[in-house]
């Protein structure tokens, strides 16, 4: 599954305003539905779909050790990253507040690389890098007012879980997913991240549901819109681009997510924070304009 060359320039732009959206829909769904049993639900559901569109593409199914490896991409992107990042929601952490705790991915990633295959970056990216990382934490320190909200510890830690799962799950991919066809591939990503949440949550949910109508738009927007859509092109990225720059995107989805929710829900932002926001696409801009070295 390939687009024309044309169409690529677009696709981080398109992958930004999708996947910011992840954090707004989960805040509007999670109120009524526990937060694996939710997961597990849209992951059965892009099953479906995903099956339906292999069908109608003829994809090529790759080989069990290629699947296997799928699998693992599978379980750190989506359900480490997606069950963290859930979880956090539910447990009170504002949607901004998570999506900057893991917009830190980009630092976290060019490091990584860095030390597993000594794959460096120049100079002003690594500028840019720190530079974005300091627009993220200003943003986290001053842009939500005082006793807006009660900081919870395992929120917080849920958040971490996922900005370390899809740091690492990202590296994976890249390592090991080359060659794979897109909608195959993801298949079995989401059959593991489906494993996953089944297992959690009859763990340690109850299975309550209110099926009222924001999670039910909640729900078909999480599977069209995110786990179809907005993943199938962040493979597509990683499977084009080198991993730290594909990573550094990362940093534009906070910003967005937090003008979504100060617009939709009220989340109040300073001047502080709106300057962070500034530095973030500041980072993102010089780790871009610079050629990686060879």
């Amino acid at each position: 599954m390939t687009l024309p060359p044309g169409l690529i320039r677009f696709v981080p732009l398109a992958f930004v305003l999708l996947w910011s959206t992840g954090f707004i829909g989960a805040r509007y769904g999670l109120p009524y539905i526990e937060p694996f049993y939710l997961l597990l639900l849209r992951m059965l559901l892009t099953l479906v779909v995903f099956a339906g569109l292999i069908v109608v593409f003829r994809s090529p199914w790759p080989a069990p050790r290629q699947a296997l490896h799928q699998m693992v991409t599978g379980a750190l992107v989506h359900g480490c990253y997606l069950g963290g990042v859930f979880a956090a929601i539910k447990w009170q952490l504002p949607a901004g507040v998570t999506s900057i705790l893991v917009g830190l991915q980009p630092v976290l990633t060019a490091v990584m690389v860095w030390a597993c295959w000594g794959q460096g970056l120049r100079r002003m990216q690594w500028i840019g890098l720190l530079l974005g990382l300091a627009g993220v934490v200003l943003v986290l320190a001053t842009g939500l007012q005082p006793g807006q909200f009660e900081l919870r510890i395992e929120a917080v830690l849920a958040a971490m879980l996922a900005l370390v799962g899809i740091s690492v799950g990202t590296l994976y991919q890249k390592r090991f997913g080359a060659g794979t066809d897109l909608l195959t591939g993801s298949f079995y990503q989401y059959l593991s991240t489906a494993l996953m949440m089944a297992v959690l949550t009859y763990s340690v949910e109850q299975q309550h549901v209110e099926w009222h109508p924001e999670l039910i738009g909640s729900l078909l927007w999480l599977v069209f819109g995110l786990s179809i859509s907005a993943i199938l092109l962040l493979m597509l990225m990683i499977r084009e681009g080198e991993v730290a720059r594909v990573a550094s995107y990362f940093y534009l989805v906070p910003p967005v997510t937090a003008l979504e929710a100060w617009w939709l829900f009220g989340e109040q932002l300073s001047v502080m924070a709106l300057g962070g926001m500034v530095l973030a696409v500041a980072g993102v801009y010089l780790v871009l304009r610079v050629r990686p070295p060879g």
